[in-house]
């Protein structure tokens, strides 16, 4: 061990008449503590939010999607063609519009999509979503989110009248299925019919809006959709799931980075009181410092001594807030001990992920300002001439 660090524990640790000094030294560590455990829990929870939200956007939707201007009139050629890429594991054509539900008494505006049951099951997780019935399997069938029935007042069995956007022809269904995402607008908002009902609906004979694709890699869907631009050549349009949701996960993004911002500020407040410190042991220290110099102590050496015990308060308390946060994350992700109501969060307690990156900023962030918290009083003390340290000693 080097003498400055062994010097610097001895000082921040030994007992002296000046206890204030102590006092401060422990405030300081538990402010830097309480800094990180705060930045950490609430990167957790919000990187459980978003977590939650990519699980459930990539259940009720495909990891690409492949449409035209136009439609897709020759399906069959397009689905070999994508599903022989690497990575693809399921491909299955869909038709998506806007259509109207007609009540007796007021009408509500809806997103329509046909599917093809046999292949859907491949791309989404809308099978087990369901919670009533099944999938719709002949065109007179169709299935609803669970809000939609709810506002709809409709159960397995009832019927579902849709107005075409094409041709104002009013179409009757009978609800074969109920389901639930949670999220939503998907599930206050999406009506399933068969590919063939939907196709009829919007007046499209043999043609559909697209195709959805589900690859066995999420992370690979940029890759994928960069080899099937190439390959199916400028009248394909390839969007990637995170592409249809870029403006939630920009949003996202921008909470988590303000409120690492906002709560490194607990960190930095920690920091000013390890400056007092450092400057208040340095004073009390004078007599020490001069007689270092005066033994041959360089003005380097000396100041080592206080960016080591800066270094030290700041690492005590990044561990202790380290060891915190990941305590109270365990104990939530365990006993669940936070809930929220179902009904309006569509979870039933509050989610906190471990992003290893977030943990390694926040750890790195708070050690370096705990190190430029040292710089001023570590100059103070090298700067000190040994005939003024020692000169009323």
């Amino acid at each position: 061990m080097r003498y400055e660090l062994w010097l610097g524990l001895r000082y921040l640790f030994a007992k002296r008449h000046e206890r204030f000094i102590s006092l401060i030294a422990v405030l300081s560590i538990g402010g830097v503590a309480l800094g990180v455990m705060a930045l950490l829990l609430v990167l957790s929870v919000m990187s459980g939010f978003d977590h939650d939200l990519k699980e459930k956007l990539v259940g009720a939707n495909a990891h690409l999607t492949v449409q035209a201007a136009r439609g897709i009139q020759d399906i069959e050629p397009l689905i070999r063609t994508i599903a022989a890429a690497k990575h693809v594991a399921g491909v299955a054509p869909f038709v998506v519009g806007q259509a109207i539900i007609r009540l007796p008494d007021r009408a509500f505006g809806v997103v329509v999509r046909g599917l093809d049951v046999q292949r859907e099951i491949r791309v989404s997780r809308l099978q087990d979503y369901l919670v009533l019935g099944r999938l719709p399997r002949e065109d007179r069938e169709a299935v609803v989110g669970v809000e939609l029935a709810r506002e709809l007042g409709v159960g397995l069995g009832d019927p579902l009248r849709l107005i075409s956007p094409a041709d104002g022809a009013l179409h009757e269904c009978t609800v074969s299925g109920i389901f639930r995402s949670g999220m939503y607008e998907l599930d206050v908002n999406l009506v399933g019919l068969t590919l063939a009902k939907a196709q009829q609906l919007f007046e499209l004979p043999g043609s559909v809006s697209g195709v959805a694709v589900r690859l066995d890699r999420l992370e690979q869907a940029d890759d994928v959709k960069a080899v099937l631009t190439a390959q199916l050549g400028g009248g394909y349009v390839v969007k990637t799931w995170m592409e249809l949701n870029q403006t939630l996960f920009d949003a996202l993004k921008l909470e988590k980075l303000t409120m690492f911002v906002i709560l490194t500020l607990i960190v930095l407040v920690a920091a000013v009181n390890i400056v007092s410190t450092l400057i208040m042991m340095v004073i009390e220290k004078t007599r020490d410092i001069g007689i270092l110099k005066a033994i041959g102590a360089s003005n380097r050496s000396v100041g080592r001594i206080f960016i080591w015990q800066g270094l030290v308060i700041g690492g005590v308390g990044t561990l202790a807030g380290l060891l915190g946060a990941w305590g109270l994350i365990w104990l939530q992700d365990t006993y669940e001990l936070i809930a929220l109501p179902n009904t309006i969060y569509y979870l039933d307690h509050l989610p906190v992920r471990i992003e290893w990156a977030d943990w390694s900023v926040t750890v790195a962030a708070a050690m370096v300002i705990s190190w430029l918290a040292t710089v001023y009083p570590a100059r103070q003390a090298a700067r000190l001439a040994p005939v003024e340290a020692l000169r009323y000693e």
